[in-house]
Order: C-alpha cells, then sequence, then structure tokens
C-alpha cells in the first residue's frame, strides 16, 4: 500500500475525503487524542462524519479511548477536518501509517495542524487535568516519516504564534517539552530520572512523529496535551490507566471549547 509514497497516498486520501464531504478544502486539521474524541462536540458545527477506514491507507484505531472517525466541521467560516483518534506505533503500525491523517488533512488544503494528546507529566507544577501547550519535543521512538535525504529544519517545529493564539484563548495555559516513546509499556523510575534530567515536562506515545510530517508538508503545528497523571507518583503508586484516561473525558467539552476558540483565531 505504501510503495506509491506517503504523500501521494494521502493526496489520495484527501480527494476521497473531499468528495465524499462535498469540502473544496480544509483550512485546518485536527488530530484528537486519547480520550479527547467527545471534544468534537463542542469544537465547532458537525457536517458529515466517515470511518477513516472508508479512506485509502487508514485503518481504524484500536487503541481504548480513539474514535475511528473522521468529521468534516466548520469553525465559524472555517471548514475543519478533525480525525477523532489516531493510529500509533505500538498498534503495529510503522512511522508512515502513524502520520497518514496529519498528511491527509494538509494535502486536502490545511495550512495549520492542532494536535493533542494526553501526556503524563514530569512537573510538580502541573497539575492533573491542565492542558499544556507543546513548546518542542523529544522524538525517542526510533524512527521517522521522513524517507531518504529529505532534511526538514524543526528549530521552530510547534509554530510560536500559534502557541500565542492559544494563550490569547486561555491565559492560564503555560508551556512544557514533550516526550515521544513509542510505548506501550509506561516509563520505569530510571527512565522518568534520565527523561527529568534531560528537561522533559511530559510523555507520551503521539505528536512527536505527525509533527514532523506536518512540517515537512509546510504546515504550521500546534501541539495541545493534557496532563492525564503523574508521571513521577506513579513511581510510587503506579500507573491507572483507566483512571487516566477518565481525566480527560470528563474535561472534553471544555477542551472542545478551547480548541474552538483557538481555531476562531487563527
Amino acid at each position: 500500500m505504501w510503495t506509491a509514497g506517503a504523500k501521494e497516498l494521502a493526496a489520495e486520501a484527501a480527494e476521497h475525503l473531499k468528495y465524499r464531504c462535498g469540502a473544496d478544502s480544509y483550512e485546518a486539521v485536527v488530530v484528537l487524542g486519547s480520550g479527547w474524541s467527545g471534544a468534537a462536540e463542542s469544537l465547532g458545527l458537525s457536517d458529515i462524519e466517515l470511518d477513516m477506514s472508508e479512506l485509502p491507507g487508514f485503518v481504524a484505531p484500536r487503541a481504548t479511548g480513539h474514535s475511528p472517525k473522521v468529521r468534516s466541521m466548520w469553525v465559524g467560516t472555517k471548514r475543519i477536518a478533525v480525525f477523532l483518534g489516531r493510529t500509533h506505533l505500538y498498534e503495529g503500525h510503522g512511522a508512515m501509517q502513524v502520520a497518514h491523517a496529519v498528511r491527509t488533512g494538509i494535502a486536502a488544503g490545511a495550512g495549520v495542524a492542532l494536535l493533542t494528546g494526553s501526556a503524563g507529566s514530569l512537573r510538580t507544577d502541573f497539575a492533573v487535568g491542565q492542558p499544556v501547550i507543546v513548546r518542542d519535543h523529544i522524538n525517542l521512538t526510533g524512527t521517522s516519516p521522513l524517507l531518504g535525504p529529505d532534511f526538514v529544519d524543526l528549530s521552530n517545529a510547534y509554530a510560536p504564534w500559534l502557541r500565542d493564539v492559544a494563550r490569547e484563548a486561555d491565559e492560564a495555559l503555560t508551556e512544557g517539552i514533550y516526550a515521544a516513546l513509542p510505548g506501550p509499556q509506561f516509563q520505569t523510575p530510571a527512565e522518568l530520572a534520565m527523561l527529568r534530567s534531560a528537561g522533559v515536562d511530559l510523555v507520551g506515545h503521539s505528536l512527536a512523529l505527525e509533527t514532523i510530517a506536518a512540517v515537512e508538508m509546510g504546515a504550521e503545528v500546534l501541539g495541545l496535551a493534557m496532563v492525564s497523571n503523574d508521571a513521577i507518583g506513579a513511581v510510587f503508586e503506579g500507573v491507572d490507566s483507566e483512571q487516566a484516561l477518565s481525566v480527560v473525558q470528563q474535561r472534553a467539552r471544555n477542551l472542545g471549547e478551547l480548541l474552538n476558540r483557538v481555531l476562531l483565531r487563527v
């Protein structure tokens, strides 16, 4: 399937998406992370919803808390492609598959990619249930969605002006550095200590590969991570993955309202 090239397959999927939804183009693409799917209800006005698997190159996400749907929506006068879930490396997919949704949205015209996820916090001043702007990432997945001599400048991977827009939408938002790991296992105490000493604030299993692909395709990226658990506290108490998912789901409507305010300002 991927022998035709990731961008070529994304372009084919984008044409199918636009045709099925009667859209000429999209202004932004949103990828909703673990527990975030309910945010779509308050993000904007729903138009048409499809199964991702109906589009070329897609498989349905299998991780708990991820919907297999893609929704065409209106936020004000802007048409937005919203993927209500994502696939991950730990589901047995490669980096090209993981980045396929964001590449499809950009191929459909989106100049802005709004990527969301849940994350464990390595900061004592980050509260569980708090959304955080991703200022930068460390890609520890051991892979990339790029092939060949495709050299991409990531010095401003998370667009400063979009981070300013997010702070205008919610003055309480703060920023952090996100480390992307392959999963599905959580980190050992030694790994968490190493990450913290390296300046990492948030740990998760997404965002980085999608961001790389988006920047390579010329889009500007805003990353938002919801603190779903205290990763440092988990060293002593263990990780309750169901509780972490519940934290995000309970705040989904508020998160959708935040995304709406951001997109209206873009």
